[in-house]
């Protein structure tokens, strides 16, 4: 079987990347004041089911729906592994948020984007220049920097913090796994048409959980929240599948890495605004520091002699 090429179309991976990090980035926030009134179930189905009904309105405008033919030349097989990979990893996630600390998750589920990096390497051929694990290696510090004392806590901890930690990094390599069979379907489908699919499954296996009743009664407000985490959903996911099409999935994964910095910065700038919504985070230099080198790898990864690529 032949491997997924990227188009070479650099520039446009990157800047996909970017909107990808910046949507995934501030998501959390939004789900946080959603599921002040709904369980994690109902909030997974509705982005789901909604990103699934929006995006065949507007395939369907564009006449772009997947036909017949192009979903047999497909593999059922990798399409039913990122559907089902996807889905699992939303199930773990959220169940291991439950049994953690938010902060712990952010360096925890960063497995995944390691795990992309490195899947890229060893499944589709991609190669890293000496400058590009150096980045690896500084993007590594500065996590360690930046998540000192929620790594002490998970180090030291016992029981359920340990077993939701555990939790989180099998959502990981459930994620990675999905990633990089959505590239590898790239070859015979685009984008669109898969995460078409993908949504459509995953609402499937999340409508048994689903309390549909629970939505009827929301307030203006938390509504609002529950459809942005949905169009959310719907671009962000669009925007990485697409990134893939046209760049390296160990460049796309160093980008992504940058998403908990933003989300930590943007609970800064929402708890200074409106400080009932989210707790504040308090930031060492220590922190700022590893947030820093954080930057700085995923930088040294993402565009390390991007002048050279085909």
């Amino acid at each position: 079987m032949s491997l997924h090429q990227s188009s070479g179309r650099w520039r446009l991976g990157l800047a996909l990347s970017l909107l990808t990090v910046l949507l995934w980035g501030i998501l959390p926030i939004a789900l946080t004041v959603t599921l002040q009134v709904l369980d994690v179930y109902t909030v997974i189905w509705f982005r789901f089911l909604a990103s699934f009904l929006l995006l065949v309105m507007y395939l369907g405008i564009r006449g772009k729906l997947p036909k017949l033919e192009q979903l047999r030349s497909a593999s059922g097989k990798l399409l039913a592994i990122a559907t089902l990979f996807l889905g699992i990893n939303y199930f773990l996630f959220m169940h291991g948020l439950a049994l953690t600390s938010p902060a712990n998750a952010e360096v925890l589920i960063q497995l995944s984007s390691l795990l992309l990096g490195f899947g890229g390497l060893v499944i589709f051929k991609e190669r890293y220049r000496l400058s590009q694990w150096i980045g690896v290696s500084v993007m590594i510090c500065g996590y360690l920097l930046f998540f000192r004392e929620q790594l002490t806590n998970l180090i030291t901890a016992h029981g359920t913090y340990i077993l939701g930690s555990f939790l989180i990094a099998l959502g990981s390599a459930a994620w990675a796994i999905y990633a990089l069979a959505q590239k590898q379907l790239l070859q015979s489908l685009s984008s669109s048409s898969i995460m078409l699919i993908i949504y459509g499954g995953c609402a499937l296996l999340f409508t048994p959980l689903a309390r549909v009743k629970s939505l009827f009664i929301l307030d203006g407000f938390h509504l609002g929240m529950l459809v942005f985490c949905a169009l959310n959903t719907l671009i962000a996911y669009g925007a990485f599948a697409e990134s893939l099409e046209h760049w390296e999935a160990s460049r796309v994964s160093a980008v992504i890495a940058l998403a908990p910095i933003v989300t930590l910065i943007s609970v800064v700038v929402v708890s200074v605004i409106a400080p009932s919504l989210i707790a504040p985070e308090h930031f060492t230099f220590i922190a700022i520091l590893g947030a820093g080198l954080v930057v700085t790898g995923s930088v040294a990864i993402a565009l390390g002699k991007a002048d050279e690529l085909p």
